[in-house]
């Protein structure tokens, strides 16, 4: 198991949550992103800077992802596409998106779209709280409880 981030959008203080895990499980973890981002000096981090444009980094995420791969990411179409490929998907906010969820956001996130089109301001999504976090870290400790090698001791 990889963990892939959608680092441009991905909130700090999630990226600094997975990189105690990266250490703590010993699990591989790249960011990917169009600019250079601070990493922490670790064999466990790694950084993968893409060039800027619409979806490039979405679209390196999931050339590069395999089966049991997890994917950092609020963007519903990578997650889909990392699903179809027979990954994870847990949201900056802690939401597991699954098989069985992601049909649902997809038509949300396509009305949503219509409506912004159409001249709708729906706002943004609210900021990230300590619940938020806290979910995020709750959920991603069950996924490598679960699904991540043991590391080597």
């Amino acid at each position: 198991m990889k963990i892939w981030v959608d680092a441009d959008a991905c909130p700090v203080v999630i990226k600094e949550i997975l990189f105690r895990a990266a250490e703590r499980v010993q699990i591989p973890v790249t960011l990917v992103a169009n600019q250079n981002l601070q990493i922490p000096n670790s064999r466990f981090v790694s950084m993968l800077r893409v060039e800027s444009g619409f979806d490039k980094a979405d679209t390196e995420i999931e050339s590069r992802v395999a089966p049991g791969d997890l994917v950092i990411t609020a963007d519903i179409p990578l997650a889909a596409d990392v699903l179809a490929k027979g990954g994870f998907v847990l949201s900056p906010r802690g939401e597991q998106y699954t098989k069985e969820t992601i049909g649902a956001r997809l038509n949300i996130r396509d009305f949503m779209d219509t409506m912004r089109a159409s001249g709708v301001n729906s706002g943004g999504p609210p900021a990230l709280n300590q619940r938020d976090r806290q979910q995020f870290a709750n959920q991603l400790d069950r996924l490598l409880a679960r699904y991540a090698p043991k590391p080597k001791t």
